[in-house]
This record gives C-alpha cells, sequence and structure tokens, in this order.
C-alpha cells in the first residue's frame, strides 16, 4: 500500500511538474509575443501601414446631411465607394448626394431615416439591401451634443442623447453586421469622442453616452474575434475619438490655448477617419496625439491629472 502511495505521489508530482513547465513555456512565449508586438508598433509609426483601397465598397454614412458626414460622403465618393447617405434632414442629406454627382461621382444614394427609432432603421435597412446591396462599410457618425450642467438636462433630454449616441449603434450594428459575418468582410467606423475618453464639464450625458460606444466597439470586437472559429476574421472595428470639431455642435468652446488646442475643421477630420480606416487602427483619436496623451496622464496620480486639466482649461460652457 505504501509503494502503491508512493507512485501515485510521484505521478502527480510529474503531472504538477509538467503542467508548471507548460505554464512557464507559455508566459514565454506571450513575453516574446508581446517583445515582438512592441516592436512592430515602433516600426509602423514610423513606416505606416498603406491605405487599402475602398474602390467598389459600399458605404453607409449616418448623419451625412452636414459636418463631418457629409465630407466623409464627399471623400469616400472620391474614392471610388459607393456611398449611402443616412440622415433625418432629406434636404441637407440630398445636397450631399448633389455635391458628389458636382464633383463627377455617380454611386450616391439618399436615405431619410431617424437612426434611434429600430423599426425606421430596419425598414430603410432593407431597402437600402434590395436597391444598392450590402453594406461592406458602416460609419456611425449621426450624434448630438447638448451643452448644460447636468441638473439643467431634462429627462426627455438625456434619453434622445443616448438614443441617438448609443443605441443607434446597436440597430445598425443589427441590421448590418449580419451579411458582413456572412461573407466574412467588412468594416465598422464608430465616433466616439475625446469625451468618451475622460470626464468633461457640461456634458455629463454626453460623456456617458461616449464611453459607451467605446466599450460597444472594444466587446464587439473581441466576441467576434473569439467566435471566428480559427478562421481569419476579416471584419474591422475602428474607434474615432475627435477633439472638439468646428460643425456647430460645441456652441461655446472653452479654449486657454488656441494655437495648439484650436477646433478641428471637418474636413481634416474625414480626412482623418478615413485613413483610420484604410489602415485598418482600431483607435485613433483627432489629433492622434491625444490618445496618447490620455493614456500616459491616466498614469499619473488622480490629484495630478486634475492640475493638468486645470492647467489647459479646455471644454465647453453651458449654454
Amino acid at each position: 500500500m505504501d509503494r502503491q502511495n508512493s507512485k501515485l505521489g510521484n505521478q502527480t508530482a510529474m503531472v504538477k511538474a509538467y503542467g508548471g513547465a507548460l505554464v512557464l513555456v507559455d508566459a514565454v512565449v506571450l513575453l516574446l509575443k508581446i517583445l515582438y508586438y512592441i516592436g512592430e508598433s515602433i516600426y509602423r509609426f514610423f513606416v505606416p501601414l498603406e491605405e487599402k483601397s475602398v474602390a467598389g465598397e459600399i458605404v453607409l454614412i449616418t448623419g451625412a446631411g452636414h459636418g463631418i458626414g457629409r465630407e466623409l460622403a464627399l471623400r469616400y465618393a472620391s474614392l471610388g465607394a459607393t456611398v449611402v447617405c443616412w440622415d433625418l434632414n432629406p434636404q441637407g442629406n440630398e445636397e450631399t448626394v448633389n455635391e458628389i454627382k458636382k464633383l463627377g461621382g455617380t454611386a450616391a444614394h439618399a436615405y431619410q431615416c431617424d437612426v434611434s427609432n429600430r423599426e425606421q432603421v430596419r425598414e430603410t435597412a432593407e431597402r437600402v439591401k434590395q436597391e444598392v446591396g450590402n453594406v461592406t462599410i458602416l460609419v456611425n457618425n449621426a450624434g448630438i451634443m447638448p451643452c448644460h450642467a447636468f441638473l439643467d438636462h431634462t429627462p426627455e433630454e438625456i434619453r434622445k442623447i443616448f438614443d441617438i449616441n448609443v443605441l443607434a449603434h446597436f440597430w445598425m450594428l443589427q441590421a448590418f453586421l449580419p451579411s458582413m459575418i456572412d461573407k466574412n468582410h467588412g468594416h465598422i467606423v464608430a465616433l466616439s469622442s475625446m469625451a468618451g475618453l475622460l470626464g468633461i464639464a457640461n456634458l455629463v450625458p454626453y460623456c456617458a453616452s461616449k464611453f459607451a460606444v467605446r466599450g460597444l466597439m472594444e466587446s464587439l470586437s473581441e466576441e467576434l474575434r473569439c467566435t471566428a472559429s480559427g478562421r481569419n476574421m476579416n471584419i474591422k472595428f475602428t474607434t474615432i475619438y475627435p477633439y472638439m470639431v468646428d460643425t456647430g455642435l460645441c456652441k461655446k468652446p472653452k479654449i486657454r490655448f488656441p494655437s495648439i488646442m484650436a477646433l478641428v475643421p471637418p474636413q481634416e477630420a474625414a480626412a482623418e477617419i478615413i485613413r483610420a480606416q484604410r489602415r485598418d487602427y482600431t483607435e485613433v483619436s483627432i489629433p492622434s496625439i491625444w490618445l496618447s496623451v490620455n493614456t500616459s496622464l491616466r498614469n499619473l496620480p488622480e490629484k495630478s491629472l486634475i492640475q493638468v486639466k486645470d492647467f489647459f482649461d479646455s471644454g465647453v460652457e453651458a449654454c
């Protein structure tokens, strides 16, 4: 009996030792991979990826009737993509399509849709599939940004912010993601905001909605990666964090250093968004430096971070 117990003890020890060795090997492999990808990231900082072609892709842009959405539509059309413009305002939407056609583009289509209304999204999406084809690049751009102190927001306004800035993303994804999964081809672009990375006074519901967009994109990308069943997933996700863009949404910007923190022109924002999408970047801020700055500052003690915020004194006034 003692000999049997001793044999079992030795076998158990060997199994534990083998398991420990496997964990050690996995840890070494993990470390080597981390070092490799750090090196790759440094290399790509100096030698960016080539921008992939979007010619022949069907690009759907929400909020295409003005601002960033209009600029995105114009630029995608100039690159040979078929552009599908969605907006609640039919006049602005038609103006975008007409401008595309004046510049020589013909593959542009306008659809009126309230993206916060799930049934409207479903019905309009079906029309797009029948009349244009399967959307391969979806840009969730539509959003609103009321600027008030938190207690001055009405319940109806808070609901509207989340309906448009968050829930609309869900309805659009439910409408267009299945065909991308079936074909294993597609790209989702979502506009969050720098206000989706740090809290800003007078924008509490807006900040919360943009934080939600970041969480949605990160978790959905991870879910698809984990369920890819070993195949190479060719559906890409890009989350954009713009600084204040000069589209009229920001009524009373507060900027202490306008020479380095001026409002971003919508043309520049659109160019950066399309560049990020064509290079398959996962996250990009506009200007690009702010994402790295935010990540670095988050490592500071909380009181130090507050002092930095007070020094730059940038944000929005209540209106």
